[in-house]
């Protein structure tokens, strides 16, 4: 983890365009990182309302949300770097989800990428 520390949003932004450029892997996260999201919320929600149904759906759409990440990710010639333990998966998925990704599309990011999505074809 020494690579991105002390910040790990800034370690993540500066190499995030070259992990996210096949089109499939666009689209994929375009449909789960908002998916992963609300999977956090319903599970949070559930928790404190002790709804078993919440939880449950929210643990679905949360491995849901990561398969379709993973594929993804699969898909693009430039792999991101391997997670170090539980504890780097966990802070850089959720930095992901609640910070890069959002950033990523509201700064244009993602619409660069698709517009370009032909130089990367396999």
């Amino acid at each position: 983890m020494s690579k991105r520390l002390p910040n790990l949003r800034a370690w993540q932004w500066q190499g995030y365009t070259r992990h996210h450029r096949h089109p499939a892997n666009l689209v994929l996260h375009l449909i789960a990182v908002p998916l992963f999201i609300l999977a956090v919320l319903l599970l949070i929600s559930g928790v404190f309302s002790l709804d078993l149904t919440q939880l449950a759906v929210g643990a679905i759409a949360l491995i849901a949300a990561l398969g379709m990440q993973r594929q993804g990710h699969r898909l693009e010639q430039e792999q991101p770097e391997p997670f170090s333990d539980r504890n780097d998966a966990f802070t850089r998925l959720l930095t992901e989800q609640f910070v890069t990704f959002p950033r990523f599309v509201l700064s244009g990011g993602w619409w660069r990428a698709w517009l370009e999505r032909h130089r990367h074809r396999h």
